[in-house]
């Protein structure tokens, strides 16, 4: 088995999707932080979009070989190794390719849920990832996870923007994320008594999320607040 070096940002949820997946695969790897404000020179030389997650993979012979974007990643992690989490129909593999994409866009939303200036565009923005979040409802047959039983390389994506939203939605349950939504809801308590989600995050990345949204940064809670307390 060749040796993995994950280069990471501490906060980055990219990265912690890579972090689930070599868990849940028992990959035993090394992960190097970096900040990101003030690159490496070296990391600058090995990264060919300036970005997180970067796996350095170096094979038996010494030779080493760079991926890089979480999804070619732990795609790479899934392939070998014992296992897989895609399935073996080719058009059930093209499914979940294509919600793991969703994924990405799912996470954009989430973000954009936190910078909301003020409540007009927290409301488009709860809109826009209302409409995400029952399509994925749909989507989920079985549960708890994406494909049923077994954790899958959709719900190893999926991760970070379903923490982030359930984060959000402790903060102001009045914003009411999962609400009709049994099947998204059901799916996030599921990955969050996984071990692999529970340490695949740094330990102080909820108190870094709180601290992001805060009222003195101009995010949501202080749109939020401003609406429960006028």
């Amino acid at each position: 088995m060749p040796h993995f070096r994950l280069i990471s940002f501490d906060l980055c949820p990219y990265v912690q999707r890579c972090v689930v997946t070599l868990r849940e695969k028992g990959i035993d790897h090394d992960v190097d932080y970096i900040d990101l404000r003030d690159r490496p020179d070296w990391f600058v030389a090995l990264s060919p979009l300036g970005k997180v997650p970067v796996l350095e993979v170096t094979r038996d012979d010494g030779t080493k070989v760079v991926l890089f974007e979480s999804v070619v990643i732990n795609e790479y992690l899934d392939e070998v190794t014992e296992g897989s989490m895609l399935p073996a129909d080719p058009l059930e593999r093209a499914r979940c390719r294509a919600w793991i994409e969703f994924g990405n866009a799912l996470l954009s939303d989430a973000f954009s849920v936190t910078s909301a200036e003020d409540e007009a565009a927290l409301g488009k923005i709860l809109e826009k990832l209302g409409d995400k979040l029952d399509r994925l409802e749909r989507e989920i047959r079985t549960g708890p996870f994406f494909l049923g039983a077994e954790v899958s390389l959709v719900d190893t994506a999926l991760t970070p923007a379903l923490q982030r939203l359930n984060w959000a939605n402790e903060i102001h349950p009045a914003m009411a994320i999962f609400e009709g939504r049994p099947k998204a809801a059901g799916l996030w308590r599921a990955l969050a008594e996984r071990e692999s989600v529970q340490g695949s995050a740094p330990h102080d990345l909820r108190q870094q999320f709180d601290k992001m949204v805060g009222r003195d940064r101009g995010g949501y809670r202080s749109v939020v607040g401003a609406r429960v307390t006028a």
